[in-house]
């Protein structure tokens, strides 16, 4: 066989592989590296949820202000050993804060600096009966910031593997710490070769 014939006949095989994709429930657990997954970022999120809205930071912010507090998210740092995309967890505890009715968001530095721009493209461009005046923003009574660790210990093919996340809300007006979470996660991964 020529190499060109041989050619032509691994670019005809290489089309015959086929790729099966299966639709699976997102609250459906599959872990296929052992590593930081969307499920770990839910159950995190979730625990942390139910953390701080039972604490009496709260109670306290709404006997205080009236009604329920503002809050803004800061850093979330990814201390971990892994490449971990911290806005997905974030975005999750966001909304499911939100959605509690029992906190308010305001947006972020980046997002602010955007709305900031449309407000003085406003000025120059939008009528005078929809424009929206700089000034009117909402201050934020509390930040939230944190932080996702990890420890590893491991030998041949098999590893442990300890995430921990630590979620900090800070009054933004004297600086004191309301509330501290924390959540581990231990996972165990065994694997055939020891390439881990």
């Amino acid at each position: 066989m020529t190499l060109a014939r041989w050619a032509a006949a691994l670019v005809v095989c290489s089309g015959c592989a086929t790729t099966q994709v299966r639709r699976m429930d997102v609250n459906e657990v599959k872990d296929i590296s052992g590593r930081w997954n969307d499920t770990d970022a839910r159950l995190v999120a979730e625990e942390m949820i139910q953390d701080s809205v039972s604490r009496p930071w709260l109670a306290n912010a709404v006997q205080r202000k009236g009604s329920a507090p503002t809050l803004i998210v800061q850093t979330m740092r990814n201390n971990s050993m892994e490449h971990i995309d911290t806005d997905v967890f974030v975005e999750e505890l966001q909304r499911a804060l939100i959605n509690s009715g029992r906190v308010q968001f305001v947006a972020s530095s980046s997002e602010r600096g955007d709305l900031r721009a449309e407000r003085a493209d406003q000025d120059l461009n939008a009528s005078e009966d929809t424009r929206k005046d700089h000034g009117q923003e909402i201050g934020a009574d509390y930040g939230l910031s944190g932080a996702i660790s990890s420890v590893q210990d491991k030998e041949g093919g098999e590893a442990v593997v300890l995430y921990q996340v630590n979620l900090k809300l800070v009054d933004v007006k004297t600086n004191q710490i309301v509330w501290n979470g924390q959540k581990k996660i231990k996972k165990n991964i065994s694997r055939a070769s020891a390439t881990y």
